[in-house]
């Protein structure tokens, strides 16, 4: 079953009609910027796997997506990027003040999708809505903290990108749960595995940025090692590797430079004598199997674990 295709068609007859334009159109503009739309095609996998018709969620899975667009929004304006999906970024075309107004705006119109169901399941989502979006600021809160810190702990860094990242795979899941009725038990279930798929999606990124293809990863490779990005790569360098690549490591990290090929090439290197690109690839395995073996004990016909597996494998195995 094609999920994004069958959420491409519903996005595209989403028009707002509504003034003033100046709000209204930067919405537009980022939703039509393309990218995966990997977290509501999660939302309608979440659904068809539990035996509902996907049709059904097709609005939380739009709450869903323009929920991530308005972090996107808001993220680039943190950022100061100029780009998104090769485009100028909402704040770079109007202004700041209309990024940040229409960013949120975005978030009260995803709440209004759950205005499509019944009491008891709107209830379910806008509840679960309203803890993931509260734990994604506090994920990107602690990411801006973390910058200014040279004690970050791996367990900090694991607890930050569950909720910069995680939380959100995990609820896209379970709002497709949610919406199909299906138990407790399932509900739970589905949002761990996508939760622990989503702290190994984002290892795995870490791990592309430093050692991908660029051709493939589709942004600059060694960008977090240009801007001192305490990712799981260097911590786990920092926390095993011996004297001398520990101080290397915290000198390179002092040196702020927009461009340094020598930089990256030699931070890469330490990771590669501290093993800590073997030890990130293993996390990114474990995380990977906690989610496989918590699908293992969901009560789902066979076919249909298959199909989670097979997704999460694709998104393990990813270049890109």
């Amino acid at each position: 079953m094609n999920y994004q295709k069958t959420f491409t068609s519903y996005l595209e007859n989403q028009k707002i009609n509504r003034q003033p334009e100046n709000l209204y159109k930067p919405i537009e503009y980022i939703l039509a910027l393309g990218g995966k739309r990997i977290r509501p095609t999660l939302t309608l996998m979440g659904c068809d796997v539990f035996g509902e018709n996907i049709e059904k969620a097709l609005p939380a899975a739009m709450a869903v997506e323009v929920f991530h667009n308005f972090s996107l929004i808001h993220d680039d304006i943190m950022d100061k990027a100029p780009l998104r999906r090769g485009k100028q970024t909402v704040h770079e075309k109007w202004n700041l003040n209309t990024g940040i107004l229409s960013g949120d705006a975005m978030l009260i119109l995803a709440y209004r999708y759950f205005e499509e169901y019944e009491p008891e399941i709107f209830s379910q989502l806008a509840k679960l809505f309203s803890k993931t979006a509260l734990e994604v600021c506090e994920g990107q809160q602690w990411d801006i903290d973390f910058e200014n810190r040279n004690d970050v702990t791996i367990e900090e860094y694991l607890k930050m990108i569950e909720y910069k990242t995680a939380v959100l795979v995990g609820a896209a899941f379970q709002m497709g749960a949610i919406v199909a009725e299906t138990s407790e038990k399932n509900k739970q279930d589905v949002y761990d595995f996508g939760l622990n798929l989503g702290i190994a999606f984002q290892l795995q990124d870490d791990y592309l940025d430093t050692f991908g293809n660029s051709e493939t990863f589709g942004k600059q490779i060694g960008g977090d090692i240009i801007e001192n990005k305490k990712t799981y790569l260097y911590l786990k360098a920092i926390s095993d590797g011996n004297k001398d690549e520990k101080e290397q490591l915290l000198h390179l990290y002092s040196i702020a430079l927009k461009e340094n090929h020598d930089k990256i090439e030699s931070v890469k290197s330490i990771f590669r004598s501290s093993k800590s690109d073997q030890k990130t690839k293993q996390a990114i395995e474990e995380y990977t199997q906690k989610a496989f073996d918590i699908l293992e004990n969901m009560d789902i016909p066979t076919d249909k674990k298959e199909q989670l597996k097979e997704f999460g494998e694709g998104l393990m195995n990813r270049i890109v």
